[in-house]
């Protein structure tokens, strides 16, 4: 079965994540490197939905994996 990603349920965390992907051109607001591997979706958190058995929020709390 296939994880669900979604986004958090708090629209205010959701509208301050997303001002900060937009001021640095698509990378995570959370981390000062701007590196391919911090570009949202970022490469922990795409292992992270690769995992089975991972369950949780992204770095930055903006998406959220529940176990498929």
């Amino acid at each position: 079965m296939k994880p669900k990603i979604r986004l958090n349920d708090d629209s205010e965390v959701v509208a301050r994540i997303r001002e900060g992907l937009k001021a640095k051109g698509g990378y995570c607001p959370c981390r000062i490197p701007k590196t391919e591997e911090f570009k949202c979706i970022c490469k922990e958190f795409r292992e992270q939905i690769a995992d089975p058995d991972f369950e949780g929020y992204c770095h930055c709390m903006l998406y959220y994996k529940e176990k498929g």
